[in-house]
């Protein structure tokens, strides 16, 4: 358990996508958790529920059938923070038309759906599925469960957190040299037309609007026309 623990300390968020992070994250912790054949992590992001990353299809399986129908454990285990154990699909009376769709599509038998905790409120759930009846029945996989989970949580949370510093650094380079291209155009376009700066800008806005594109197109295309002139 030690090294699995250290293992999920040590994934890596550097030049990754966050999906990628996460399915690691998920394979890792699926490995520690006695009788999980299939795992996943359910995050609640506007009260609404979806798989951030899954290993075994299985998991993925189990987890779109409780979005579609309205709820099941790992819904309610990321919602309200509280374990939920399921030791036979066959006669579980909870979230009823989950389980008879379950039961029909997937072989899953018994599940353990596990809140992830994170600064004092469940951010989501990490998920484990077996096809067999009472897998998770035994305080190995309790214990190991709720110990994987702490550490998942926080990998799940920095990954997060590290996904949305790149991507906002990204729009706003993006953000830049869009504004960088349109005061380019507005350069050329008012040497060409001689006009000033207000009535460059209103040349471009027209263009967009007139060719129904990105004024940034627009302007790229203005600044791209002089240099092959050149």
């Amino acid at each position: 358990m030690e090294q699995l623990l250290r293992d999920l300390s040590r994934v890596t968020l550097v030049d990754r996508e966050l999906t990628d992070v996460l399915t690691e994250v998920t394979r890792i912790a699926a490995r520690g958790i006695p009788g999980a054949e299939a795992s996943s992590i359910t995050l609640i992001r506007n009260e609404r529920p979806f798989t951030a990353a899954h290993h075994g299809q299985m998991a993925l399986d189990a987890d779109e059938l409780q979005y579609a129908h309205g709820g099941g454990p790992c819904v309610d285990a990321g919602r309200g923070g509280v374990l939920l154990r399921v030791d036979d699909m066959h006669v579980e009376q909870r979230w009823p038309d989950y389980v008879a769709h379950l039961v029909q599509e997937t072989p899953v038998r018994s599940s353990l759906s596990i809140p992830l905790p994170y600064q004092g409120s469940s951010i989501g759930a990490l998920n484990n599925y077996s096809t067999q009846v009472a897998a998770f029945d035994s305080p190995e996989s309790l214990r190991a469960g709720l110990e994987i989970a702490e550490v998942v949580a926080v990998a799940v949370a920095n990954a997060d957190a590290h996904w949305l510093v790149v991507e906002q650094a990204r729009n706003m380079g993006l953000a830049m040299e869009s504004r960088a291209v349109i005061e380019q155009a507005k350069g050329v376009l008012m040497a060409q037309q001689h006009v000033d700066a207000d009535q460059a800008f209103e040349i471009l806005r027209q263009a967009s609007q007139r060719y129904n594109r990105k004024l940034r197109d627009i302007a790229a295309g203005i600044v791209e026309g002089t240099q092959v002139r050149r």
